[in-house]
């Protein structure tokens, strides 16, 4: 069962209607799938069980995600730079000062997501965040800003939110395929790097998939490719944008925020404070950037439609936005893969 609702004390200079906003957008899908609907008979006809909105599959394939999390050096500010934040965590639309407004304010765990349908399947992708990518090494550089994220691949077979069959995650210039036990996908034009782990979450008794994030560069795999040493978060897609307690807070919720929202991240991708140039966020060597490693370099992270693995062959951006077009390259699937699109949010 969900523990008890946290307190988000805000720090300094943090509006309050920021973290306010989120957790009211939060409550529909905190109110989403239940156990009883995700359980609808896989054989039912698509006539008898309603498909699921955006939002509530979002809801009930969004991972449990654990997050490394390291407290050493001044640019760690404790753990607080591997929390999960929203990309405006600080009231404003400028990428340029997230480095410098991290300690200051809230990072209430936020979550991206874009859902991308055919015929024959769902893809959903996830984007996670954080203000900081730093280091406590000579050997290694920092940046402003940080996006790492999955997706999901999941085939529509009559129940209300399908079946999970492949997945796909991005580790900074890397792209890495998992299939869960059991699915009938397999190699294709990239190897399998590993099962896809499910675990079931305390907070509404449904199996999701668990991926992890390292500390300081953030890289994303499907656990353990990446796992929690020593300290850590665990976050969950609870509904609720908490910011952790403590740098080894084991259940901490995060809330979903649809990219293609209303004045959300893609209407704001013309934004010159939020993005240097088309899918990158905008990042500068301010403050103590670069203090931690041998430097700074500026306009380091993508947005979903920005990420690219440049040695294979789909396109900068595919993974979000021709999902079903990387997904017939990375695997061998048997099924029929439709790989029209019913609507372009992109």
């Amino acid at each position: 069962m969900p523990g008890p609702a946290r307190t988000l004390t805000l720090a300094a200079g943090t509006t309050a209607a920021v973290v306010a906003l989120g957790i009211a957008a939060a409550g529909s899908a905190a109110a989403g799938p239940t156990a009883a609907s995700a359980a609808a008979s896989p054989t039912a006809s698509s006539a008898e069980v309603s498909a699921a909105s955006n939002a509530d599959l979002a809801q009930r394939w969004a991972p449990i995600h654990y997050q490394d999390v390291d407290q050493t050096g001044t640019n760690a500010l404790g753990g607080r730079s591997d929390y999960l934040a929203a990309y405006d965590f600080d009231g404003d639309l400028n990428a340029r000062n997230n480095w410098e407004n991290t300690g200051s304010h809230a990072l209430a765990a936020t979550a991206y997501y874009s859902v991308m349908e055919t015929s024959t399947h769902w893809f959903v992708t996830y984007m996670f965040f954080h203000p900081r990518d730093w280091s406590d090494s000579i050997f290694d550089t920092e940046h402003e800003n940080d996006a790492e994220g999955v997706m999901v691949a999941v085939q529509k077979d009559g129940s209300a939110y399908g079946v999970l069959r492949g997945a796909v995650t991005v580790a900074h210039s890397d792209f890495y395929s998992y299939t869960p036990q059991g699915s009938t996908w397999g190699a294709g034009a990239e190897t399998i790097d590993g099962t896809l782990q499910m675990a079931t979450s305390p907070h509404d008794g449904l199996t999701h998939p668990v991926t992890a994030q390292e500390a300081k560069g953030h890289g994303l795999k499907a656990r353990p490719g990446y796992d929690i040493k020593g300290d850590g978060v665990i976050y969950y897609p609870a509904g609720r944008a908490e910011v952790p307690e403590h740098p080894d807070d084991r259940d901490v919720s995060y809330r979903l925020v649809d990219v293609h929202a209303s004045g959300g991240l893609w209407t704001q991708r013309d934004n010159t404070q939020l993005f240097a140039s088309a899918g990158t966020f905008a990042g500068d060597t301010s403050g103590t950037c670069g203090d931690g490693g041998i430097s700074c370099t500026q306009n380091s992270a993508n947005a979903p439609w920005g990420w690219d693995d440049g040695d294979d062959v789909p396109g900068r951006g595919a993974l979000a936005t021709d999902p079903a077009g990387l997904s017939a390259s990375y695997f061998r699937i048997p099924e029929p893969l439709n790989r029209t699109y019913t609507t372009t949010p992109y």
